[in-house]
């Protein structure tokens, strides 16, 4: 029992990975999965699809490596964060689809919060803003709108959970309804400080605390998997949010290292250490891992449109067939040509939270072609990971934010993309060598807890990276770019 199996459930596709004892990956299964948009700002998932395309990739990857369950000495859970499902105590069934963390139809409901006078306690406790981004409104929108939902959740014949939750309760055969404590921290219900579900809030949202999962610690005891769905039962001993996962992965153990994920969104992670800060520049607080009953907390900028501006210039505007061709147009983009994007399809999350706000595109000329748009569309990126680094260094100045960001997720391999953030940020980029670093992160969860990896020191030593970015863009062009693109955004909130 030498493999650890990790599970990485996004927002887009399901992959399953087989990692070795020196986390090299042996085999890996991905499916993609259908999008669902059944109103304007709504965002779902068929969490059927979600379960099944887990089970696939799993056999799948088991086949590709060669190897049976029984030889899997722990699975790790990482997934989108926020997404909410609502499911039935007895029968595992869903009683709606997900609804995905980029869905924005509790917008209504989050402003009346706000307006009620609850955003200072509710940030309070959970370090979260008001916005229909997390799961708590989410919830509640369920069980006002699907026909016995409310009083069958009274009655307790209904479970709530974040997508770790519903598959591990499918996993375990509805043995175990847990999380941990990385996705509780992203429900909007979660005292983050005293490391409980807040029944205030609870009572709050009209949502009855016995729908909500066990809290446990990252690298804890989920239960096992029913023999009959690989071979031979696996024990699920690592769970975290695909964020707090990459945090991990990268090593980001220190106060003040920080990370940056490149994939349907954008997310950033600074490591604070054993305090949660406060942020005065509308970044959130969060839980970035929990390890033997401690947590470890980060402030965190989430980009709510990162790759997702890529698939819009194939899918929306029909000016590329694959992602890979955005490097190339870029490279051949006009340089006196000063196009800005605002990548706002579902409004802006940090530093700026305007859920209403939507795209748009600045400085077109007669001249502006694929080519333009496809480079303004991969510089949106840079520049929003530049406005989230300016909140956190703000914010954290206990130690200071280091230096050098560590990259990954799917945008990150492209080089192009990863010079212009460097340049327009004005400092160090590190790509590692590992790029599964979400996989990574809670394979190591996982098998550190059964001994089959190093502790977590150990782990960190062995971090390495691939490929190093240095600025190479003048300061005051720097400043011009970013100037640009902050009167970009202000515009794009006014309207």
């Amino acid at each position: 029992m030498t493999y650890i199996l990790a599970i990485d459930q996004g927002t887009t596709s399901t992959r399953a990975i087989v990692f070795d004892r020196a986390f090299a990956v042996l085999a890996s299964e991905q499916q993609e999965f259908t999008q669902h948009f059944p109103n304007s700002g709504w965002v779902e998932h068929d969490p059927r699809e979600l379960w099944e395309t887990t089970v696939a990739t799993c056999r799948g990857a088991l086949d590709h490596a060669g190897i049976t369950a029984s030889q899997i000495a722990a699975i790790g859970i990482t997934n989108q964060r926020e997404t909410t499902v609502v499911w039935d105590k007895t029968t595992g069934e869903p009683i709606y689809n997900a609804i995905v963390w980029q869905d924005r139809r509790t917008a209504e409901l989050c402003h009346k919060l706000r307006n009620a006078g609850h955003e200072e306690m509710i940030n309070q406790r959970t370090g979260l803003r008001i916005d229909p981004y997390f799961s708590s409104t989410k919830l509640n929108w369920v069980l006002d709108h699907v026909d016995g939902a409310r009083d069958r959740a009274a009655k307790g014949e209904l479970l709530f959970g974040t997508v770790d939750s519903f598959l591990i309760w499918k996993l375990t055969g509805g043995a175990v309804h847990a999380t941990d404590a990385t996705n509780a921290a992203r429900t909007m219900l979660y005292d983050i400080r005293k490391g409980r579900w807040s029944q205030t809030i609870c009572d709050l949202l009209d949502i009855p605390i016995k729908m909500l999962p066990e809290v446990k610690d990252c690298a804890a005891d989920f239960g096992e998997t029913q023999a009959d769905l690989f071979g031979s039962p696996i024990p699920i001993r690592g769970v975290a949010g695909d964020q707090q996962a990459a945090t991990v992965g990268q090593a980001c153990f220190e106060p003040g290292m920080m990370k940056s994920t490149y994939g349907t969104g954008c997310f950033a992670l600074l490591n604070t250490g054993d305090t949660p800060v406060v942020s005065k520049n509308r970044l959130l607080t969060t839980i970035a891992y929990q390890l033997d009953g401690k947590p470890t907390y980060a402030l965190e900028g989430s980009i709510f449109v990162a790759g997702a501006v890529v698939q819009w210039l194939r899918d929306g505007l029909g000016i590329i067939g694959d992602a890979s061709e955005t490097q190339a147009l870029a490279e051949q983009a006009d340089p006196n040509q000063n196009v800005v994007i605002v990548p706002a399809f579902v409004g802006l999350g940090a530093p700026y939270w305007d859920a209403e706000c939507r795209g748009a595109t600045f400085g077109l000329t007669r001249g502006t072609g694929p080519a333009e748009m496809a480079k303004a569309a991969l510089e949106s990126v840079g520049f929003q990971t530049r406005d989230l680094i300016e909140a956190m260094a703000a914010d954290w100045k206990a130690t200071g934010v280091q230096p050098n960001l560590r990259v990954d997720g799917g945008m990150s391999a492209s080089d192009w993309t990863m010079q212009f953030l460097s340049d327009i940020i004005g400092a160090t980029v590190d790509r590692p060598e590992i790029h599964e670093t979400t996989a990574l992160g809670v394979a190591w969860l996982a098998g550190m807890y059964v001994g089959v990896y190093p502790d977590q020191a150990t782990f960190a030593a062995q971090w390495a990276r691939e490929t190093e970015f240095l600025p190479d863009m003048d300061e005051s062009t720097r400043e011009t770019r970013y100037a640009s693109w902050k009167k970009a955004v202000q515009a794009t909130m006014s309207v």
